[in-house]
């Protein structure tokens, strides 16, 4: 997506900014009441009293307020918890929780809906028409506000747990991972060895700060190939580590047309996103990173939760698998692989071998004394030595004997060395070698 819908898109996903929204929206029902006897043009056969209103709304300004409190509380304590027990890379996820933000946005709304309601009938801004249509509004938000405690009840539960953490960044990682095998190279023409040859003497485009690279509007870069008459080859992906004079990519004339260059360059660098963390989007390394942190976080010896650890193979598993099924699909003809949408910009491909090492490497080191670490991971390997092309199954096998090699030397009892390697041994379905064959 474009740089300023990206921009929004993490905007909206601000606690503050969906808090205001339902505010402002209460704020304005309540505003609206005051023109009711202008609006409606008919009147109603029965009235109510000002002050049967003012005890409602005085009673759901106070428990209101008294709510949005307490929940903040719980969800900063949430928060805590999670980054103890799980990691702080995740937390990111909490706070953009969509039951999370809309709860607490509709308890703020309902607050201020009360208070501004309270001020008007205080002053005498609503006639009989405005405290009829006043007291409907008020039972509307009395049903949201029950329908969001029951939600918040029930969100409770899970919020921050290891489990729900862990499945939200699973949930992260599988929609990056989606994105990229929907539009591969995001939409661009997959860089290869040979197009580095051509871009020796080219003009380069060095990063200005330090930090990650979050976001890459493809859209604008192309705007500057067809302005310019130039193709641009980038040298990094989102997700990569920069530093000031760090070489972002080049850009060549398509014919002896003179450019301006520094123009061009800083085009090039404004369409690049880098800041001081990575971001899930567009990134799945960071996400298949962040789960393998959950599992080394609970095979330390102060959580020894070797369960945990268990249950993120599982997902790496089951996200790997989905990346050898889409690079399967891409790579029999799909329309993105065939003829992308920004033909001009060349951008690294993400590489097999680093999405396994970013999985599985460090749960085979820290996990390399558990037995019952050792045997889920190499059956999920040879699972995953079964899918996908030559190179998936390459990386699969390496990261197997990596972890076989760990584990012969970690494991103090002999008959645990001897169940891994029998599953290293164990022929594998489908007619393929085992892993301790390929050796």
């Amino acid at each position: 997506m474009p740089r300023w819908q990206w921009v929004l898109m993490h905007l909206i996903r601000r606690l503050w900014v969906r808090a205001t929204l339902l505010g402002g929206l209460g704020v304005a029902a309540a505003m609206i009441a005051t023109t009711a006897d202008t609006l409606i043009p008919f009147s109603f056969p029965f009235t109510i009293e000002a002050e049967s209103i003012d005890r409602i709304l005085n009673i759901l300004a106070t428990s209101m307020l008294a709510v949005t409190t307490f929940s903040l509380s719980v969800m900063v304590s949430a928060y805590g918890a999670a980054s103890t027990n799980v990691t702080p890379r995740a937390i990111k996820l909490l706070t953009e929780d969509h039951t999370t933000q809309n709860v607490l946005s509709a308890f703020v709304g309902s607050f201020l809906f009360s208070v501004v309601g309270i001020i008007a009938l205080q002053v005498g801004a609503y006639g009989d028409q405005g405290r009829i249509l006043l007291f409907a509004v008020t039972l509307g938000v009395l049903a949201l506000v029950v329908i969001s405690l029951l939600r918040w009840i029930d969100h409770l539960t899970r919020f921050g747990r290891v489990g729900e953490t862990t499945a939200q960044v699973e949930q992260a990682t599988r929609r990056a991972m989606d994105e990229y095998l929907r539009e591969p190279c995001l939409g661009g023409q997959p860089r290869i060895d040979a197009d580095l040859a051509d871009v020796d003497t080219a003009a380069q485009v060095c990063a200005s700060r330090i930090g990650y690279v979050q976001h890459i509007d493809m859209s604008a870069l192309t705007e500057c190939c067809e302005k310019m008459s130039v193709r641009i080859f980038l040298s990094v992906v989102p997700g990569a580590f920069v530093y000031k004079g760090a070489v972002l990519g080049w850009f060549e004339c398509d014919n002896s047309s003179e450019v301006d260059s520094a123009a061009l360059s800083a085009a090039i660098c404004d369409a690049i996103t880098i800041d001081d963390d990575r971001s899930f989007d567009q990134d799945p390394r960071f996400g298949l990173a962040v789960l393998s942190e959950i599992a080394c976080r609970a095979l330390s010896p102060g959580v020894n939760d070797p369960g945990t650890a268990i249950d993120v193979i599982g997902r790496q598993t089951r996200l790997l698998s989905r990346w050898a099924e889409g690079s399967s699909s891409t790579d029999t003809g799909s329309a993105s692989a065939s003829s992308p949408r920004y033909p001009r910009v060349y951008i690294p491909t993400l590489d097999t071998a680093d999405l396994f090492e970013d999985s599985f490497m460090l749960i085979a080191r820290d996990g390399a004394a558990h037995v019952e670490i050792q045997l889920r991971l190499q059956k999920a390997l040879r699972a995953l030595g079964e899918l996908g092309d030559a190179p998936f199954r390459e990386a699969a096998s390496k990261q197997s004997l990596l972890a076989r090699d760990r584990a012969m030397q970690a494991l103090t009892l002999e008959a645990d060395r001897e169940r891994v390697l029998a599953v290293l041994e164990t022929p594998a379905e489908h007619g393929q070698p085992s892993a301790h064959d390929k050796q």
